[in-house]
């Protein structure tokens, strides 16, 4: 019997392919069923869900994305057929990823460290073990594989209707061949879905489109970056070893010769294809609403190198025709990473889309996007998949432009920090020309060109590996100058927002855990969710009674904007995006207030300066803010305003500090810097943690009320805490020094994962930060690390590896005019 179409819900999804259906079974499952309405303009599955090769692993680097599709693997294998009594047809035939060289083979090594961590059925193996579960591959050149048992695949349209079936079972409406046609915001608040069969009005929309979620988010005036990209793969005629084979062949995923998979599927062989040149785009700038199941003819000429590779790797098929080739259109964002979570600049639109991977990673995401929806937090942090990590710089020939850039680099091995260089620079800072001459080598933040390190004497471009590269020694320079001497970096690629106005002191305090600062004062704090979990670290300097200017990490930006917005009742205020029109530089080191001092008639002693507090200064003709403070845990400022400010600046004080041995740095040292100081960072700060957790009540005014408060006190009991943020010395050996994700143990009991690491320079060891059950927390703990697979001793720090009491920042000194 036909539905109505409801006038009025409280979810309203738009689209009905894995990513939407995903989330209707979840919000299902979160109690939201009973008010959520699904639309799909055809058939379910019949966008790019239907076409999927359907392949799911456990191989991910990716501490937060192993929790996903190992939720996945799990539901797949069982859970939503047992639930739902829909067939999934679940091919838990596992998988191997392979390796050719040294490259790939620690690449496999740092997987298996971060499996170990999430408690993964995974091995590192060799060609002995690969033939004997896969006798036709041929492993001329193999070095070994990375062996996950649990892997397999599933039917795509299968998976989407038992999720379907199981969001229906939870009170959520489904309506087919009903497409909406416009989605446009009511001054309510509330969103109009128009659709072909009548309008609803809604709490919450969220946009599952597929290929259309970018058109679809023009309805609404927001630009979600993504571009559809055209995949291969093909199904050979049967293959005749395959006809009494007892068993299904793992996958086998080859990302250096395939870019790409083969598989059985039945008694055939499936061939997919990434190819790394010439990528397709198709629907650049709209993708028609008619098109439904829709396939490209095969571009042979396009994939031909790829596929040879293929066959030769398996030369059973070579001599056997194909019986069906598939090529489709499939979401990419501009970093690959999906776009699952609140869009930049409004309430209650949701995400839930450019998945170029929806059945691998689909449910979990959904999962997560539920929990965000409906509790106010995901459980995993969400912020690799945060629509709100891209700006206004991110318009279509950008889209385009950084799709056909990850599409090549689908197969390729992903290096710690690789860095994405088409489409660049995208916002250079005021200095970033200056500083390209003097060897910056630039990372892209926000759309911020921000230096990683200058070259000295080496070649000035990205150096890529697990192990160390010439860049550690690069880093180690610019380290040893700023505990030594002096240095400088550009930081413009902040976070800077003013917010002024009677109110602004109401409004900020009851955000924030921390007491404000007074006017002329710096305090460090946090802004959390309803449930007490982080959402970001700020930096609050009070300008005047009435004016406060807010710091925080480049992508929180638009989260910045967008929380502040939400959470603004009455009061009267202003909130002003400094980022773009202000930079800013940071001076570092135990010379710095003698080069300061050189550049202005400011008295820099702590009885007229003290430690975290500001001024404005005048330096090179300029009037500047300058704040005393350091995150590099050395005497120091930060020089924030306009940007004709901030260059001249800068040149001052290169001027006054040549004499002194003032160096340049980058990021990267900045990280290390941080790291021997003890301070988290983003790696640590994330919305799957409490402040307790993250071990930051330092920073906390118990006897407040703020958003969260009740949150967090209930998370002071050890007794409720799963996990607790540790800082960690862990022993090193000279080569490699690890990179996040990996395994800790207690004994041989796995009891957490590392969240950050960098070799500290200063202190001649590797340091970390751990989320660990609160037993192997307590400082002294004896515990284990595995790094390039190998076990390394590590100790819990009850301080900072560096200047433990933290006098240095505070020093105090005569200064003599230079």
């Amino acid at each position: 019997m036909a539905q109505d179409l409801p006038s009025t819900a409280r979810v309203v999804i738009v689209g009905g392919g894995i990513m939407g259906c995903g989330l209707a079974y979840h919000l299902a499952h979160e109690g939201w069923g009973a008010g959520t309405v699904l639309l799909e303009k055809a058939e379910l599955t019949s966008g790019s869900t239907w076409h999927a090769a359907g392949q799911i692993t456990h191989s991910t680097s990716s501490f937060g994305l192993g929790r996903i599709v190992d939720y996945n693997i799990g539901l797949y294998s069982g859970t939503l057929e047992a639930e739902t009594g829909q067939a999934v047809t679940w091919h838990g035939c596992g998988s191997f990823r392979l390796a050719y060289d040294d490259d790939e083979m620690d690449w496999l090594r740092h997987t298996l460290s971060v499996g170990r961590a999430l408690g993964f059925n995974i091995d590192l193996v060799g060609t002995a073990q690969i033939a004997e579960l896969h006798p036709f591959y041929n492993l001329d050149g193999v070095r070994g594989a990375l062996h996950t048992p649990d892997d397999g695949h599933v039917d795509p349209s299968n998976v989407t209707m038992a999720l379907a079936a199981g969001a229906r079972t939870g009170g959520v409406r489904v309506f087919r061949h009903c497409r909406a046609t416009n989605i446009t915001q009511q001054p309510s608040g509330e969103w109009r879905v128009d659709t072909e069969k009548g309008a609803i009005t809604c709490e919450h929309v969220v946009n599952a489109g597929g290929t259309y979620a970018r058109q679809m988010g023009e309805w609404s005036g927001l630009q979600l970056p993504m571009t559809s990209m055209t995949h291969h793969y093909f199904v050979t005629d049967p293959v005749p070893e395959f006809a009494d084979l007892d068993y299904e062949l793992p996958v086998i995923r080859d990302d250096k010769l395939v870019s790409g998979y083969i598989r059985m599927e039945q008694k055939r062989g499936l061939i997919g294809v990434y190819e790394k040149e010439n990528p397709n785009t198709v629907w650049e700038d709209y993708c028609p609403w008619e098109a439904e199941n829709e396939l490209f003819e095969a571009d042979y000429d396009r994939i031909m190198p790829w596929l040879e590779n293929a066959l030769e790797r398996m030369p059973i098929l070579a001599e056997l025709g194909i019986s069906r080739d598939v090529h489709g259109a499939i979401s990419h964002p501009p970093d690959g990473n999906p776009m699952v979570g609140p869009a930049p600049g409004v309430r209650n639109y949701w995400c839930c889309c450019g998945t170029q991977i929806g059945i691998g990673w689909g449910p979990g995401l959904t999962r997560e996007l539920a929990r965000w929806m409906v509790h106010g937090s995901a459980d995993i942090s969400m912020r690799e998949y945060d629509p709100r990590r891209f700006g206004d710089y991110a318009d279509k020939p950008w889209q385009v432009i950084k799709a056909r850039e990850d599409y090549c680099l689908r197969h390729e091995i992903p290096f710690p920090h690789f860095n994405r260089l088409a489409g660049r620079p995208v916002k250079p800072s005021p200095l970033y020309e200056t500083l390209k001459e003097k060897g910056a080598v630039y990372e892209e933040v926000f759309g911020h060109e921000r230096p990683r390190w200058f070259a000295k004497g080496i070649e000035q471009r990205d150096y890529y590996g697990f192990k160390r590269t010439p860049v550690h020694n690069m880093v180690a320079a610019e380290c040893r100058a700023v505990r030594e001497a002096a240095g400088i970096m550009d930081i413009s690629a902040f976070t800077k927002v003013e917010i002024s106005g009677p109110d602004a002191g109401i409004f900020l305090d009851r955000l924030v855990p921390n007491k404000l600062p007074r006017t002329g004062r710096i305090g460090l704090t946090h802004m959390l969710n309803q449930r007490g979990r982080i959402e970001m670290e700020v930096t609050v300097a009070r300008l005047a009674e009435d004016r406060f200017y807010i710091v925080c990490a480049a992508f929180f930006e638009q989260r910045l904007l967008d929380h502040l917005a939400a959470q603004q009742g009455t009061e009267n205020v202003t909130i002003t995006l400094r980022s773009n029109d202000w930079a800013a530089i940071t001076l570092n080191g135990p010379k710095a207030r003698e080069i300061l001092c050189a550049t202005t008639s400011q008295d820099l002693s702590n009885a007229s300066f003290p430690w975290m507090s500001l001024r404005e200064i005048d330096v090179a003709g300029h009037k500047i803010q300058a704040f005393r403070m350091s995150y590099a845990g050395e005497l120091g400022w930060e020089f924030h305003g306009p940007h004709d400010a901030v260059k001249a600046t800068y040149g001052a004080l290169w001027a006054a500090g040549a004499p002194h041995g003032l160096a340049d740095y980058g990021s990267f040292a900045m990280n290390t810097l941080r790291m021997e100081k003890g301070f988290k960072g983003a790696g640590e700060l994330t919305n799957e943690v409490t402040l307790p957790e993250a071990d930051v009540m330092r920073f906390v005014n118990l006897d407040k009320n703020y958003l969260g408060a009740e949150a967090t006190r209930a998370s002071m009991s050890s007794n409720t805490r799963p996990w607790v943020c540790a800082y960690l010395s862990i022993e090193p050996d000279g080569v490699e020094d690890g990179h996040g994700g990996e395994a800790v143990l207690m004994g041989d009991q796995v009891v957490g994962s590392t969240s950050s690491v960098a070799y500290g320079h200063s202190v001649g060891t590797i340091l970390a930060f751990a989320y660990v059950k609160p037993e192997a927390a307590e400082p002294g703990t004896d515990l284990s690390v595995i790094i390039a697979g190998k076990s390394r001793a590590a100790k819990v720090l009850g301080e900072p590896a560096y200047d433990p009491k933290s006098a240095l920042p505070r020093t105090d000194a005569k200064i003599e005019k230079i």
